[in-house]
């Protein structure tokens, strides 16, 4: 209980407070309002493989703009010792509307995952290891954008109580052009089953840039719902 308590102090302090210095006039955060809406479909065709396929729509500018929505195809396979590896790619439509050039812009992004969870009394503890890499379709010119991300959260399993909460942190590192520690993002949220084969959930997230003159942060209130197909067999 110790090391959760020290563990959602700094957490806290570090993801809620905002760095602005408006009096000297050297540092700026830029702050937007997202919306994130996800509807996704499970299948199991064995044990130990689970596949998902989404639909994602998310909108920026205080959700009043388009920002992207894509198609997305995982894969999670379990591992013996409480490993597991997993895969997807993701055909997106982004909004480009700054500069010259606006409209929208198509990417493939795909990646790889290592993952690995405990439990410790009423706490599940996971930590996951993504490479991914995203390329600009029908441009030759672009520079692939390769990243890697290391993530770690945690559910507590309240007795008697369906809304257990999940939090978790992950960190961005770019590795294109040497960007290093980009990115910085926490998520909490929660959820529930709906009926037999669904389940919806709800999250609340924050992401901070930590690269740039005027670094940007991103709030985000996203709401999922998932169905399982289920395997006769």
């Amino acid at each position: 209980m110790r090391l959760f308590l020290k563990y959602i102090v700094f957490i806290g302090c570090f993801g809620l407070a905002s760095p602005v210095n408006a009096q000297s006039g050297t540092y700026h955060t830029i702050q937007d309002f997202e919306s994130w809406t996800v509807a996704g479909l499970n299948y199991k065709p064995t044990q130990n493989l689970k596949l998902n396929l989404s639909q994602q729509l998310r909108l920026k500018d205080n959700t009043s703009t388009l920002e992207q929505y894509f198609t997305e195809l995982t894969l999670r396979y379990k591992l013996p010792h409480r490993f597991k590896l997993g895969g997807g790619a993701r055909y997106i439509h982004k909004n480009d509307d700054q500069g010259k050039n606006q409209g929208i812009r198509k990417y493939l992004r795909w990646n790889a995952d290592l993952e690995y969870n405990h439990k410790i009394n009423r706490f599940t503890w996971a930590y996951r290891l993504r490479y991914q890499s995203k390329d600009e379709l029908k441009k030759t010119t672009d520079i692939l954008q390769n990243t890697l991300r290391a993530k770690v959260g945690f559910a507590y399993n309240f007795k008697q109580w369906k809304l257990d909460p999940e939090f978790s942190s992950e960190i961005y590192h770019g590795l294109t052009d040497n960007e290093g520690l980009n990115r910085l993002r926490f998520t909490l949220g929660t959820q529930s089953e709906l009926h037999q084969n669904g389940d919806i959930g709800v999250f609340i997230r924050t992401e901070k840039e930590l690269t740039g003159r005027y670094p940007k942060r991103t709030n985000i209130l996203g709401i999922k719902y998932n169905y399982t197909l289920k395997n006769k067999n």
